[in-house]
């Protein structure tokens, strides 16, 4: 089976580098997203939609939802430059269970604790474990996408280079709207297609989306979050959770006591060791990444009061621990270097803050943070 989505999720995708909200409000104003005018998508559109048609959808629907399309330079250029990278397993954690949204998601627990004991009664799925994903997905709901679906979608299609993949869901879009789920003007979501609370591309969502509030529709894009945490437990309870058990835990943690696990993993050393159960699996039936399940897991146990893992890493290539790296970008903030925050991940933000501190101070300019920086800013 193809994973939830087709293209893999590193914590950035997750849009894990922000802190979490304190509310579920609707996302922020949107962006212009320019189409720019392109006869050879025309021509592929008038193609496509006599395609479209041979595969049931109406005349209507397909006007509908190309009324105002066009093709979007901003898709490709995205697609184009994804960054391959690879976080740590720690700097992973450390941002997929912040401090911020550990507390947004406890936030959530008591807010929606009605609608996720439902969902728990009907699908086995642990409020906590439902939060987790919509932290990790969507921030919580506070970033859904506001990219025009039928747009992006058209455009990856007429690209060609995943051209068969992109018009399957393409045609699956316009099915939901002929189902009347959503208008094409609130079908908005990621640059590639990956859509509401819960990110979920649209076949995906043709087969597991559900209407739990009753209204006839399938709503992941509303700011009510109720059929959007609903499916993203249906998708789990198809795809085999396992009522009553647990992810998993860090070895020697009671959760890691409580049954025989499948595995035990380190993915990275020094490192703690984790015990996985089935359930661990589910999870990366949703994105299909150790790291994402780890974060999903380790995420849901801190919402439900669990406390942070007991095994330390050990000290970067650099020589700095989590700890040592928190410490560095506080003093430089303090100092005037805004760093974007201080959860010991090194990224851009705090690069630039090393760069200009540096470069201020009559330093080498490389960007890299160092036991030596962290020993000069303590004075």
């Amino acid at each position: 089976m193809m994973d939830r989505r087709f293209f893999s999720l590193g914590v950035g995708a997750l849009v894990l580098s922000a802190c979490g909200s304190n509310n579920v409000a609707a996302p922020a104003a949107k962006p212009r997203v320019q189409s720019v005018p392109n006869a050879g998508w025309d021509a592929w559109v008038d193609g496509f939609k006599a395609r479209a048609s041979g595969q049931g959808i109406s005349q209507s629907t397909i006007n509908t939802a190309f009324r105002g399309a066009g093709y979007l330079p901003i898709v490709i250029e995205r697609d184009r430059n994804q960054t391959e990278f690879k976080r740590t397993l720690e700097d992973y954690l450390a941002i997929a269970a912040s401090d911020e949204r550990i507390a947004t998601g406890k936030q959530m627990l008591g807010r929606y604790s009605s609608l996720l004991s439902q969902l728990e009664a009907r699908y086995g799925v642990p409020p906590q474990i439902v939060l987790a994903i919509w932290g990790l997905e969507s921030r919580y709901g506070a970033r859904r996408g506001d990219i025009p679906v039928i747009s992006a979608l058209s455009t990856l299609a007429y690209d060609g280079r995943r051209g068969a993949f992109f018009e399957k869901q393409l045609v699956a879009a316009l099915k939901i709207l002929q189902n009347g789920d959503t208008t094409p003007a609130n079908m908005t979501g990621s640059w590639a297609g990956a859509m509401g609370h819960t990110q979920f591309i649209p076949t995906s969502y043709l087969a597991y989306a559900v209407d739990f509030t009753g209204d006839g529709r399938r709503d992941i894009w509303s700011d009510d979050p109720t059929d959007a945490l609903a499916s993203a437990a249906a998708y789990l309870q198809r795809s085999g959770w396992v009522r009553g058990q647990t992810w998993g835990g860090e070895v020697g943690s009671a959760a890691a006591r409580s049954a025989t696990p499948v595995s035990v993993i380190q993915p990275q050393k020094p490192g703690p060791q984790f015990a996985v159960f089935k359930n661990f699996s589910v999870i990366k039936r949703y994105n299909n990444s150790d790291s994402y399940a780890l974060g999903v897991g380790h995420l849901a146990d801190r919402i439900a009061g669990g406390g942070p893992l007991k095994t330390p890493f050990g000290p970067d290539v650099n020589g700095l621990t989590l700890n040592d790296r928190k410490e560095l970008q506080t003093r430089l903030t303090k100092a005037g270097y805004d760093t974007g925050g201080a959860d010991g991940v090194i990224g851009s933000k705090s690069k630039a803050a090393i760069s200009s501190y540096q470069g201020a101070n009559g330093l080498t300019v490389t960007g890299e943070p160092s036991v030596a920086l962290l020993q000069r800013l303590r004075g």
